[in-house]
């Protein structure tokens, strides 16, 4: 799993910069994390098929837009000249857009560990990040059988079902070998 993911020199840039910026309790998630085992398993290149990667991270201790996006602002620089977006997000403020976006009553996060519970499938709910004396430190909650397995399955009651079905239709283009279950 490290592996796939350090195979990827993009990843690793992001995973070193986001050290280098001290971001509190921060992570590289979601399909720079899955989609890179998905390329070990299925021969492909690094990176294929990444068209952002996201760096989370937890501050809790403001959680306004304008400090978020000054944290955006900071990290901004780091990946400039980047040929894929580098999305950062704070996943303290999560439930305060997500619920009016999906319709859901998700109660605020304890920490970026515990965001990894709430992705849309156990596929997803994987997160890497460099310790402080640059070790991988790999955060799985929910284990890693689901990201191995070559099938990918919605949690029950999936916030956007349109959305989890456009995006298997768009991953099942370009992972063939892959079976996405539609929510």
């Amino acid at each position: 799993m490290i592996e796939a993911v350090l195979a990827d020199p993009l990843a690793v840039r992001v995973l070193d910069g986001a050290r280098r910026l001290e971001l509190p309790d921060y992570a590289l998630m979601a399909g720079s994390v899955y989609k890179a085992v998905w390329n070990a398993l299925t021969g492909r290149e690094p990176g294929y098929g990444i068209n952002d990667y996201d760096l989370a991270y937890f501050d809790g201790s403001d959680l306004s837009w304008e400090a978020e996006d000054a944290v955006i602002r900071r990290v901004a620089p780091e990946f400039a000249g980047f040929p894929v977006p580098v999305e950062v997000c704070n996943q303290a403020r999560v439930h305060l857009w997500f619920n009016d976006k999906f319709g859901t009553d998700r109660a605020p996060l304890r920490n970026t560990e515990d965001a990894l519970r709430h992705f849309a499938s156990l596929t997803h709910a994987v997160a890497l990040r460099l310790d402080e004396t640059g070790a991988p430190d790999l955060l799985a909650p929910l284990g890693l059988d689901a990201v191995f397995d070559r099938t990918v399955r919605p949690m029950p009651g999936v916030a956007n079902p349109e959305g989890w079905n456009r995006k298997c239709d768009s991953q099942k283009r370009l992972w063939p070998e892959l079976d996405f279950i539609h929510a």
